[in-house]
């Protein structure tokens, strides 16, 4: 696994009613979370949200409560003992997780299956409207070795 990436499955309570999970909390001591804002995003089948990574420190948490989304993580951090290496992950209804995305990492997802997804993400940053932090590519860009028609490796 890249180095800094974290995954943590949630606990998802349900009954006849539906079901419930936490998606974050303050005693999980094994992340050091401390999100500044909460954004979700809805995602139509097939779209690609890729490439992208944050330079100022932003580290990403994300987790899909609706559809699926395959998440694609990509470290090109010089010095870093994971430097090259590529992670995917499937995650969505079917898998509850959320994935803790080192912000200088390349990181992106496709919304895969037949339904809208909604990804929710805790960065650790506030968007700066004037001076994003942000870095873009296109998703199918030479650099990052990710076919995302390809079956995940999870």
């Amino acid at each position: 696994m890249i180095h800094d990436l974290e995954v943590r499955d949630l606990q998802v309570n349900a009954d006849e009613r539906g079901h419930l999970a936490e998606v974050y909390r303050e005693d999980w001591n094994e992340y050091d979370i401390s999100p500044e804002m909460s954004y979700y995003s809805m995602t139509y089948p097939g779209i690609i949200r890729a490439w992208h990574r944050h330079l100022e420190g932003q580290i990403d948490h994300f987790v899909c409560p609706q559809g699926r989304i395959k998440v694609g993580i990509y470290d090109e951090r010089e010095n870093s003992p994971t430097e090259g290496e590529l992670n995917t992950f499937v995650i969505g209804e079917h898998n509850q997780q959320m994935v803790r995305i080192p912000g200088d990492c390349w990181h992106g997802f496709k919304a895969i299956g037949d339904e809208p997804s909604i990804l929710i993400n805790y960065p650790t940053k506030l968007y700066d409207y004037d001076e994003p932090d942000e870095e873009r590519i296109p998703y199918d860009a030479d650099r990052i070795p990710l076919d995302w028609e390809e079956p995940p490796h999870e």
